[in-house]
């Protein structure tokens, strides 16, 4: 083996001097609690619980194991296999499967959502998640966009329109810059692709929850 070929990309060695530093364990922890996945998992049922009690809870259940649970299995396998990089996707190349996969995943459970009656609201939360993933995928084939930016600016929109929305927005404006801030400090996103993202999980969250008169 050549010496080049043993030495990592100068990127992949930026990323990980700073992981190494206080600033990129931050970033890292940051990274980890605000993914997409786990974001996609708990938002359903709060939202559900805030709009219509335990019901609405038990609703948002459904849509979770659906549209964050069976993404996550199927990335959790890839990273256990080796396929994938880690559950943030890291390299563009190979988001192509889990992506496909989430698509399914989320059409399957507005399909049941829908056909069992489900409240408006969470209709209309897993009809933005389609939404998004709508814009994403395609460009992500080309620029590597950043979902933890798309998926914690939705949150915002969706929780703005069950708690008041005001302070909602200020503090979950603050926390969507605090992951835009992590991408990049990791390496992982430059500014732009965060910012895209953001845009994205916004108009695609906002626009549809206002198809739906909400």
């Amino acid at each position: 083996m050549s010496r080049d070929a043993a030495v990592p990309p100068r990127d992949e060695q930026d990323a990980r001097r700073t992981a190494g530093t206080m600033t990129g364990r931050m970033a890292g922890w940051v990274t980890e609690v605000f993914a997409p996945q786990v974001l996609v998992i708990a938002m359903p049922p709060a939202v559900g619980l805030l709009a219509q009690g335990w019901s609405g809870a038990a609703w948002g259940l459904l849509a979770s194991a659906l549209c964050g649970g069976v993404p996550a299995t199927v990335i959790a396998v890839g990273v256990r296999s080796g396929r994938l990089d880690s559950r943030h996707l890291v390299d563009r190349a190979r988001r192509t499967g889990p992506l496909l996969a989430a698509v399914g995943a989320v059409l399957c459970a507005l399909v049941l959502l829908v056909a069992l009656g489900a409240p408006t609201l969470l209709v209309a939360t897993v009809t933005a998640m389609l939404a998004a993933l709508a814009v994403t995928v395609p460009v992500t084939l080309r620029w590597k966009i950043s979902f933890h930016a798309a998926v914690s600016a939705g949150t915002v929109v969706v929780l703005a329109h069950v708690l008041p929305a005001l302070p909602t927005a200020l503090v979950g404006g603050a926390l969507v810059a605090l992951v835009c801030w992590a991408r990049v400090r990791l390496a992982h996103h430059t500014a732009a692709q965060v910012a895209a993202g953001a845009l994205v999980g916004v108009a695609t969250t906002w626009g549809t929850l206002a198809a739906f008169g909400l």
